[in-house]
């Protein structure tokens, strides 16, 4: 791997725009937004655990816990697939579209999957997201 290299992988969800998942750059790894869209689902045919949607766009369901552990495993993947792994995480910024109805649970399954590597935080209320996700991650790890 190079020390400035566009990563891509098809285990984790495509970008809906035309941006690498990862860009290494040294022994940093930056992630590109990511959010709980399944794997090989793109922003036209995405598929959202947690979410279901009627013909017209409007919620059947939401399950905000099932997308939070969707965006970490989609992270997983992707830190993984670059070469370098969760424990490496240095920096997250979490995007919550519902900071009041959603934050605790965010921060509940935060520290379920963070008990031993803590990296920096930063939690930001957005108005809306491109896809309807209520959650996105950008985050930043290092690389050997």
């Amino acid at each position: 791997m190079s020390e400035n290299e566009r990563i891509s992988t098809n285990k984790a969800p495509k970008p809906v725009g035309h941006y690498p998942h990862a860009r290494r750059v040294g022994n940093l790894l930056f992630l590109s937004g990511v959010g709980p869209r399944t794997a090989g689902s793109d922003a036209t045919d995405s598929v959202v655990p947690g979410l279901e949607l009627d013909k017209n766009g409007n919620f059947i369901s939401f399950d905000f816990e099932a997308q939070c552990k969707s965006v970490f495993d989609n992270v997983r993947i992707i830190l993984e697939e670059s070469g370098s792994s969760w424990e490496q995480l240095v920096d997250v910024t979490v995007f919550l579209v519902n900071m009041k109805r959603d934050f605790q649970t965010y921060n509940r399954i935060y520290a379920d999957y963070f008990k031993d590597n803590l990296p920096c935080r930063t939690t930001v209320e957005i108005s809306s997201l491109p896809t309807p996700i209520a959650i996105e991650l950008k985050c930043i790890a290092t690389i050997e």
